[in-house]
């Protein structure tokens, strides 16, 4: 491993930082818009997405995930959105938004990078820098991602163009952390070129970055960041199983220990989305590569993809023990999006409720503000009253926190089960919780 006194001693250059230079941004998603946006303010940016719907409604000034508001599209910015791949002419940096999923198998899937990647060597010339924020595992930059970038083009790496790694740290829904103001890991594959990428994002990240020794390590911190969380996750989750049968409220377990001032402050609940369950697995393929057995994040990772099921058969004995017909039911499910506050539904483990509860031949409805009702047949407009024999509140999203649990049981029977999954009310307000 390269460090940091021998990176900065190499002699290779790169193209320098300008108000002039031309920024492209590929991948309009909750990384790459406000990402394109806030480059715009100071550069001549290109934001280039493959999707026309997604560029049409960013033209008229909407963001449907609600990351910029109707007002910060219509700034007048240096920035083209265009679904046009000929728009990458010219650029002089690239920034690669692609998301990285995993397959059926939980192995990485890097074809959307991949595809990327080939409309930038189509365009790439002398001199330009390549910069990926797609968490990945430690050293797919510069074993998968340059290769291509080098054949596609016919350019040599690290003497005709330069790649940098700068991990995205977006957090959709939540508009107290945004792109500005949390800081930014950045890397780059020789020292004139780290610079040189950290420069470019000092110039938009209010909270400053942080520049590591190499790329392979800018990539590692990225994964580990989710990582993480999900084992945290996973060891509440774990508990809230484990409390349940020694009939102890899980929430006043953590809020005692919570009073502890380093005790951290997690809950259980089900983890969905493109991030902290999907992550893990990158960095258990890299392990499994190199012939380590990661124990301890698949371990995590098996918990929380169990918690799905573990929720509908609480739900299900809680039905029993109120004797309530199972078979036939009718049950709402609140909340689809994998998290609170927010419409996205990629990898959302809410599905995971509603396959077992159907198992059981109930009958689903769901309902949830923030989601496309073309997403899922099962989407209602709005719950009836009074005719459901269990209601779980899945995603904390605040209109159901507005709602009250009094007001959430007016959804239900006389006789029924309520089930609050994220815990927005008080245990004594409902039936079950986690």
């Amino acid at each position: 491993m390269m460090g940091i006194s021998a990176l900065m001693a190499s002699s290779t250059t790169s193209s320098s930082l300008s108000k002039n230079s031309r920024i492209a941004i590929l991948g309009l998603g909750y990384v790459g818009l406000p990402l394109a946006h806030a480059f715009g303010k100071i550069y001549p940016t290109v934001g280039f997405d493959i999707n026309s719907q997604r560029i049409a409604e960013i033209k008229k000034g909407v963001d449907s995930n609600n990351e910029l508001t109707g007002d910060q599209l219509k700034e007048a910015l240096t920035i083209e959105y265009s679904d046009d791949k000929n728009c990458l002419a010219g650029c002089d940096f690239f920034i690669i938004t692609a998301p990285t999923p995993v397959d059926q198998q939980n192995q990485p899937d890097l074809e959307p990078v991949k595809q990327a990647i080939r409309m930038v060597a189509a365009n790439l010339k002398k001199g330009n820098t390549v910069i990926f924020e797609s968490t990945v595992y430690p050293g797919a930059t510069e074993e998968e991602c340059v290769p291509l970038l080098s054949e596609t083009s016919g350019l040599a790496y690290n003497t005709d163009f330069y790649v940098g790694y700068s991990p995205e740290r977006i957090n959709p829904g939540d508009s107290k952390h945004s792109l500005t103001n949390i800081v930014k890991v950045t890397s780059g594959s020789t020292p004139e070129a780290a610079q040189t990428v950290d420069q470019l994002y000092k110039s938009i990240i209010e909270a400053g970055t942080h520049l590591t020794s190499s790329i392979k390590v800018a990539e590692a911190a990225k994964v580990i960041e989710n990582t993480q969380r999900d084992l945290n996750i996973a060891l509440v989750n774990e508990l809230a199983i484990l409390f349940d049968r020694l009939d102890i409220d899980t929430q006043e377990v953590l809020n005692a220990a919570g009073s502890k001032w380093n005790f951290l402050p997690f809950s259980p609940g089900l983890v969905g989305g493109h991030c902290i369950g999907v992550d893990p697995y990158y960095l258990t393929y890299k392990a499994q590569q190199v012939g380590y057995h990661p124990e301890v994040i698949l371990a995590g990772r098996r918990i929380n993809d169990s918690m799905g099921a573990y929720v509908a058969e609480r739900v299900i004995k809680l039905m029993l023990s109120k004797r309530i017909h199972v078979i036939d039911s009718r049950i709402l499910v609140l909340g689809l999006a994998f998290k609170e506050n927010c419409s996205d539904t990629r990898n959302t483990r809410v599905v995971d409720i509603i396959g077992i509860l159907q198992s059981y031949h109930c009958n689903i409805d769901v309902f949830d503000p923030w989601v496309n009702p073309e997403s899922s047949k099962l989407l209602i407009d709005n719950p009836e009253e009074n005719c459901y024999d269990a209601v779980i509140i899945a995603v904390a999203h605040d209109q159901f926190r507005d709602l009250s649990a009094a007001g959430i049981r007016c959804f239900a029977k006389e006789k029924s089960v309520i089930f609050d999954v994220k815990h927005i009310f008080e245990s004594e307000e409902v039936d079950g919780s986690l």
